[in-house]
Order: structure tokens, then sequence, then C-alpha cells
């Protein structure tokens, strides 16, 4: 069950779709499309954040996610409490989209709006100033090979197993 009534609302006007579609739509149980990203195990390594307070708190809120919803109550970490406490109109989607947003604030990595940042789909550098913190470097540059890597990751597998 989804904390967020947003949520709620857009599932059943998706489902009264669903169930007008003879079957060419399916709709997957998920938190959101960001929960995959976050979890992606190569996500810190290339984007290059150097926000190690924030690598901490996401490697806390994967750990303890429950029913599509974070379970508090096996956070132990402070920090990661304080974060959370934060957020004005708390919601297990709305702290992955932050989550999400503190990696890929690079443009080129980012995954706001219509289309994923290009480091993601394409060859490029990220940043022509590699000392810069914010400048991943992935051990592959070919753009279908990393689209291939985040699809095929275990962690995203095991994800869409829960499904």
């Amino acid at each position: 069950m989804v904390d967020n009534q947003d949520i709620r609302n857009k599932y059943r006007m998706l489902k009264s779709i669903e169930d007008k579609a003879e079957g060419k739509i399916i709709i997957l149980d998920m938190i959101c499309f960001e929960y995959l990203i976050l979890a992606f195990d190569k996500l810190v390594a290339w984007t290059g954040t150097g926000k190690t307070d924030k690598i901490k708190i996401r490697e806390e809120v994967l750990s303890v996610i429950e029913n599509h919803r974070i379970n508090l109550s096996k956070i132990d970490d402070e920090k990661t409490l304080q974060y959370l406490a934060g957020f004005k109109r708390y919601s297990t989607e709305r702290v992955m989209k932050s989550l999400v947003g503190e990696f890929t604030q690079n443009e080129k990595w980012s995954v706001k709006g219509e289309l994923m940042g290009e480091c993601w789909y394409k060859d490029c550098c990220v940043s022509e100033h590699l000392d810069n913190l914010r400048c991943g470097k992935p051990e592959i540059e070919d753009g279908n090979k990393k689209m291939r890597m985040l699809i095929q990751s275990e962690e995203i597998h095991r994800i869409l197993e829960l499904m």
C-alpha cells in the first residue's frame, strides 16, 4: 500500500484504462521509476557524487523498503531520520525522487522530465573538469551498454521480480 494519496488516485485511473485495454497495458506494481534508479548499483560511481551523507542515507533507505514503504522503525541512523523528517509532505515516492535528484543534479545524468539525461544512453563525457566531484566516470562509455547494464542490474531484477 502506497503512502501518497496522489498515487492512489492515479492508480485507480490507470486501472480503469488497463481494464478496458484487453491485456495490452500492464501496470507495474512499483513505488516509482526513481526507485529503480536509486537502487542501481552503479549510480554513485557513474554520476560521481561526492555527497557521502546522501550515499549513506541512500543505503539506509534502500535497506528498509518493505511493501512500497520506508520502514522508519528499522532506521537507526540519526542523519537519515533527520533527512526524512525534513519533508513537508512525506511519502516514500517523494523521498525516492529527492534522493535520486541528489545523485543526478548534473543535467546529463538527470532523470527529470520526459527524457533521461544523455549520459544514460549516449557516449558522453560528463565534464571537462575531471577533478570535479560531480563528474562520474562509468567503466564503459558506450550508451547502449550503459542502458543494458541498468536494465540487467541484479538489484533491478530483484526489485522487478518482487512485483
